[in-house]
């Protein structure tokens, strides 16, 4: 049976076929721990999971300071493509990386449905005997 890391890999592969403006892809932890991407070549995991904990950390501080309930998504716009990280609602966050002539309304509507199969991913795992969240 494929581990917690397998599901969430075939998940993010299936998500980078959805869309040719997809580069990459991860689930992290909300403390910053890689479980799963499928990133660029030269991309480093570490620094991924540190840049997708610390942009979730000024996200929640700025919906807290201006009392806009809880943390959803946090997105930036850079000249060449765009970085979204979604809260999945399981101590996790998926970050999807575009190019520049990305579709939001279609790269949303994708993160959505991945974000679901995500937490899907999670229940299934839960329900197995002997496993942990971050079981591999």
């Amino acid at each position: 049976m494929p581990g917690l890391e397998d599901k969430l890999k075939a998940i993010l592969f299936k998500l980078s076929q959805s869309s040719p403006e997809i580069q990459a892809s991860a689930v992290v932890s909300m403390d910053g721990l890689m479980l799963a991407s499928a990133l660029s070549p030269g991309t480093k995991d570490d620094d991924v999971a540190a840049i997708a904990a610390t942009l979730l950390g000024l996200g929640e501080r700025t919906v807290e300071e201006f009392r806009q309930g809880s943390l959803e998504q946090v997105y930036v716009k850079g000249s060449k493509g765009y970085t979204i990280i979604t809260n999945t609602g399981q101590d996790t966050v998926l970050v999807v990386v575009t190019d520049e002539n990305a579709k939001l309304g279609l790269i949303f509507f994708q993160i959505r449905i991945v974000a679901r199969e995500i937490v899907q991913a999670f229940a299934n795992l839960l329900e197995s005997p002997g496993s942990g969240p971050y079981m591999r």
